[in-house]
Formats: structure tokens, C-alpha cells, sequence
């Protein structure tokens, strides 16, 4: 945890050899008083976005499990794509099924970790990916604990079942794309606290 909060730094302003603040050292060169009400919008737009992708994660796992389960799959784009629902017990796209339980308690620490850092947040971008990641890791702790066949060892709802990949959901979706948006800011040199390094 604390790893983690370094790596996502803090946005504090540094002080320069006579007390007052650096300009250049403000997230996106907003002074403190600016700053704050910044990152407060960059808060919410992450938990708006975790809110968005978990709601839609949700609705779509009640539908496939009143709808599609114990029922034919349904052909999307003829063979190429199809709507199966599946349960599977291992992490995303069906890997790990024998460690259910570790990827219960992973997806619970990333889950803690996103929200505890949050306050340190400034970055629009990363508001998104982080907000990504939130949602579709609530998707699948949320199966975890409440599906069976028991708490922390719940079959997650998967139906989403392209020709020659695995089967997924939405909460896979949203946490590859947040991973993946993390990687390209990363290489940006684009870090949450909104500045900019380069290497």
C-alpha cells in the first residue's frame, strides 16, 4: 500500500528556499487554492466513471442470468461472436480458476488502494483509468461474495464469447481498458498528480 501511494506521489507543493511556493511544481499549474478544487472534480469524475462501468456490469449479469442462462447461446455476428452465459471461477477471461479466493482478496486490495489514493488524484486521464478499473473490479467482487457456490469462492457471470477467445463480461472489459490506458499514460510520462515527466 505504501508502494503504491509513492509511485502515485503526492501532489503537495514544495516549498522553495525562502518559503514560498514553486509554481511549476502545482499539479496542471494550478496554485493550492486552485488545485484543491481540481482534484476534488477529478475525484468525482472517477467514481462517476467506477459507478458507470459497474452499474452497466451489473444489469448485464442480471440479464444474461435471467435471460440467457441454461438457454441456446445467441449468434451476434453469425459464429464470429456470440451471447453464452458461462460461470467461471478463475480471474479474467477464464485463467486461475484452482485460486478463486486469491483473486477475491486481489480485486478487495485494489479496490482499497484506488479509493485510498484518490484524494491524491489530479489527472483527468487517470481519473478514467482508475475509474475503469474501480467499476469492473466491483463487477467481479460483487460476484465473488454474492453468487455461489459461496462467499469469496462465487462463480463470476461471463457471456460475452468471440470466436477462438475466452469468454468475458463488461467488468473485464473495463478493467483491460484501464490497464491499458495506465500503460499509454505511463508511457506519456503522464503521472496522476497531473504533472509531467520525462525520462
Amino acid at each position: 500500500m505504501a508502494e503504491a501511494e509513492r509511485i502515485i506521489g503526492t501532489p503537495d507543493t514544495p516549498q522553495g528556499a525562502e518559503g514560498e511556493p514553486e509554481q511549476s511544481s502545482s499539479p496542471e499549474g494550478q496554485d493550492g487554492g486552485e488545485a484543491r478544487p481540481r482534484g476534488k472534480r477529478r475525484i468525482a469524475v472517477l467514481f462517476a466513471v467506477a459507478v458507470f462501468a459497474y452499474a452497466l456490469d451489473l444489469v448485464s449479469k442480471m440479464l444474461v442470468v435471467a435471460k440467457l442462462e441454461h438457454h441456446e447461446p445467441i449468434e451476434i455476428i453469425g459464429d464470429w461472436l456470440k451471447f453464452e452465459a458461462i460461470r467461471n471461477a478463475g480471474a479474467a477471461f477464464g485463467f486461475g480458476e484452482a485460486f478463486t479466493v486469491i483473486f477475491t482478496v486481489i480485486a478487495a486490495a485494489v479496490i482499497v488502494v484506488i479509493a485510498r489514493l484518490a484524494r491524491k488524484l489530479y489527472s483527468l486521464p487517470w481519473a478514467i483509468a482508475l475509474g475503469l478499473l474501480l467499476g469492473g473490479a466491483l463487477g467481479n467482487l460483487t460476484d465473488r461474495i454474492f453468487r455461489s457456490p459461496g462467499v469469496f469462492e462465487g462463480a463470476v457471470v461471463d457471456f460475452i464469447a468471440p470466436k477462438h477467445f475466452a469468454v468475458f463480461n463488461l467488468a473485464d472489459s473495463a478493467i483491460v481498458c484501464g490497464g491499458i490506458l495506465i500503460v499509454l499514460l505511463s508511457f506519456k510520462g503522464l503521472d496522476p498528480d497531473g504533472t509531467v515527466h520525462k525520462d
